[in-house]
């Protein structure tokens, strides 16, 4: 048996126990472990360097974005950092201004040698990783790294799975990229392993083309061109698929021609070969708005959804008065579990074009939009003094991760009504959610102003005191919240906040023996 089967016999074995739960986990830093769990001053380490790029970049994407995918990207390394160890040195940032250079570890003893994390958030049989050529250029392999909570602002603790690696040798990919889901990954028990060992191990002639076997890919293969033994009158659209050196001798009209043979090509749901051709149009034209929204789509449907929200993405920059880049935008982040992201897209896409969203989308959370808070909207253009109809559209939003646009409505409530106690206490909530610790405390504190006996007001403050590490002042709301749940007889509650009460003394307690 050779180790190409032997890995992936064992990963159809996690793939199996990763479904049940019966995951390895080891702690110990340079040993496998399927499971890595960061949380803690670790995770706010993390979200510290990530806000710093997203404030340097902020001027090319979203802040919001630059920092999801910079945290995305940041677990996943630090999953391989600890499993790899010595085996890898990271990139500087300092000297690699503007990204890690397709890269992001080269190996300790061959510097020359790049290894790339992939990092995702999704199901098992649905979630994909991709690469593209460049990537597979410059590393010896692509390592995968599967979150399995939705990462956003205010997630406390993530538990990561090594979903197993691809030695970049096996991939046959001269242009554009190729997608990949966990069951054609191998077991990543043999990750250091294969790396020790490189570059001695050689792969053998008929274990390269892993992905021909793989996928179906209707003749065309991963250079984009046409394989000799297409048949041409069955797939004639690809005919105008030419070598990569003759591409950039084409004049700019000629852009239009591989577009018009992508659109063929898509209408036969050949989407690898209408990704060729749309490939070949932004070689000539990288500014053709259009094609960069139907190549989108065509990841999509190949459920490449991080490929397609890139090209979305491109398409925004060139135009941002489409609906539809927002609206099919919106539909691959909620597919990756990207929540927030999507509401925004998909208010943006009804902003823009209203009826078109109306009849464009199935989306459950578009469908929200387009009837609680279409409804919620109108109320508020009937009379935008009305407290109560942004106090619906601001619960509505917090319930979907909308935590900043509930923040602006519960603002909104204020105003009208400087008394409404539950608009502060909800805008506590959804400030704390977004680590606005010393926002959420004014709110809860405005809260128990209003209504002294206000129980939920204290144990909330409580949570964040004790977030802000200020140890003794969360222990006093914990202890007026006990008394006050004891009182109106909430035992469940009343114990729970009692346990709290109880860890911080035995915390402080250690504190001062030590001391």
């Amino acid at each position: 048996m050779d180790w190409i089967t032997l890995l992936r016999s064992l990963q159809s074995d996690f793939i199996h126990r990763l479904a049940t739960g019966c995951l390895l986990h080891c702690e110990v830093e340079g040993q496998h472990s399927e499971l890595t769990i960061i949380s803690g001053e670790r995770l706010k380490t993390l979200r510290d360097f990530c806000w710093l790029m997203a404030e340097k970049y902020k001027r090319l994407s979203p802040v919001r974005d630059v920092f999801i995918n910079n945290l995305k990207g940041k677990l996943g390394e630090e999953v391989v950092k600890e499993r790899l160890a010595d085996l890898i040195t990271e990139i500087d940032y300092e000297k690699r201004f503007g990204g890690d250079g397709k890269s992001d570890f080269t190996l300790t003893a061959q510097p020359s040698i790049g290894v790339e994390v992939k990092s995702r958030h999704g199901r098992i049989d649905r979630v994909r990783w991709s690469i593209s050529s460049e990537e597979v250029e410059k590393n010896a392999v692509v390592v995968c790294i599967l979150i399995q909570e939705e990462v956003n602002e205010a997630q406390s603790e993530y538990h990561l799975f090594l979903a197993g690696f691809l030695p970049t040798k096996m991939i046959k990919l001269k242009t554009g990229r190729i997608s990949f889901g966990i069951d054609q990954l191998l077991y990543g028990g043999g990750l250091a392993c294969y790396l020790q060992q490189f570059p001695t191990e050689q792969i053998h002639s008929n274990q390269v083309v892993l992905f021909e076997s793989d996928f179906d890919v209707s003749g065309v293969n991963f250079t984009g061109k046409v394989s000799a033994d297409q048949n041409l009158s069955k797939n004639a659209s690809h005919t105008f698929i030419p070598d990569d050196e003759s591409t950039l001798k084409l004049p700019i009209h000629q852009a239009e021609v591989y577009y018009q043979q992508g659109l063929i090509c898509e209408q036969k749901s050949d989407y690898l070969g209408a990704i060729a051709n749309y490939d070949q149009t932004i070689n000539i034209n990288p500014n053709h708005g259009k094609v960069y929204h139907k190549r989108g789509w065509c990841y999509y449907q190949l459920g490449d959804y991080e490929a397609a929200i890139a090209d979305y993405d491109q398409a925004i920059r060139i135009n941002p008065h489409v609906a539809l880049n927002y609206l099919h935008r919106a539909d691959a982040r909620s597919l990756m579990g990207d929540n927030q992201g999507a509401i925004e897209d998909y208010t943006e896409a009804i902003k823009i074009n209203p009826d078109y969203a109306l009849s464009n989308t199935n989306s459950n959370i578009a469908r929200y939009l387009l009837t609680n808070q279409q409804k919620f909207n109108q109320a508020i253009k009937l009379n935008p003094h009305d407290a109560v109809a942004y106090k619906n559209r601001a619960d509505a939003r917090y319930d979907l991760g909308d935590y900043e646009g509930a923040i602006a409505d519960y603002t909104q409530v204020i105003k009208i009504n400087p008394h409404y106690i539950d608009a502060y206490k909800n805008r506590a909530d959804a400030r704390y959610d977004l680590e606005d610790y010393e926002g959420a405390i004014a709110d809860y504190t405005q809260v128990i102003k209003i209504n002294p006996h206000y129980i939920d007001a204290y144990y909330q403050r409580g949570q964040t005191f004790l977030a802000m590490g200020e140890q003794q002042r969360s222990l006093t709301d914990y202890q007026k919240a006990a008394d006050l749940y004891w009182r109106a007889g909430k035992l469940s509650e009343y114990n729970d906040v009692r346990q709290k009460i109880l860890d911080l003394e035995i915390a402080a307690s250690i504190d001062i023996l030590n001391f």
